[in-house]
């Protein structure tokens, strides 16, 4: 298992690094274009350069940054350090519940607490918050954010770059389509179309997305299923 060096230094990135750690990975540092940062110690932890430092380095490489207002910023991230799929490490912290039948992709990451019950799937750059519960046979795609205690009922499916905030509940069968977000304790009994906010209790259409990304450099999980 080669060292690993995180892209990004904010709250996810050292939520990370603290994972990977209990996992007994080493663990280099961190890596983020804020020039303030390099040269400081963040959770013990120095942080060496900018994002594109990492390509030069023997290491693998985990990209752990976003948040509601840009959760699409990990896509561009990875688009633009152009490495190769076998570069990106999984952390999963050792508390994780991993059931039969379930995969977990490249530069996804699963904190503290995260159970996946049976044939879940979880694609690449997935970012899974603490607490949070996938049941039999949901989907998760690339570069969905999951926030701390979000259910997923079984057979839910979150497409590419979906956003679930803190302890959404999501009804068994709803998809939640491609860069939608859904608001923090929403309760989702509809399928959510893609590029839309929607949340509450139940949850309903709030506005679009301001801009969607383009498509994502590598196939999601749900593409995978069907070719």
């Amino acid at each position: 298992m080669k060292d690993l060096v995180i892209v990004g230094a904010g709250g996810f990135a050292r939520e990370t690094a603290a994972a990977a750690l209990a996992g007994g990975r080493r663990v280099l540092g961190f890596v983020d274009d804020n020039p303030d940062l390099h040269g400081t110690v963040r959770s013990g932890l120095p942080v060496l350069g900018p994002v594109d430092h990492v390509t030069g380095l023997d290491a693998d490489v985990v990209v752990c940054v976003g948040n509601p207002r840009d959760y699409t910023v990990r896509q561009r991230i990875v688009e633009r350090l152009g490495l190769p799929t076998e570069r990106y490490a999984t952390v999963l912290h050792p508390s994780v519940s991993v059931g039969a039948g379930s995969t977990v992709g490249a530069g996804t990451v699963l904190l503290a607490g995260t159970v996946l019950t049976a044939d879940v799937t979880v694609g690449a750059h997935v970012a899974v918050m603490p607490q949070v519960v996938l049941t039999h046979d949901d989907l998760v795609g690339s570069y969905a954010t999951i926030a701390s205690g979000v259910r997923l009922g079984g057979g839910a499916v979150l497409e590419t770059g979906a956003y679930a905030g803190s302890g959404a509940l999501i009804r068994e069968g709803v998809t939640v389509g491609a860069w939608a977000l859904v608001g923090m304790g929403s309760v989702v009994l509809h399928d959510v179309p893609s590029g839309e906010v929607w949340a509450g209790s139940p949850a309903r259409f709030l506005k679009n997305v301001p801009t969607l990304p383009a498509a994502p450099p590598v196939p999601s999980v749900l593409e995978r299923q069907t070719s």
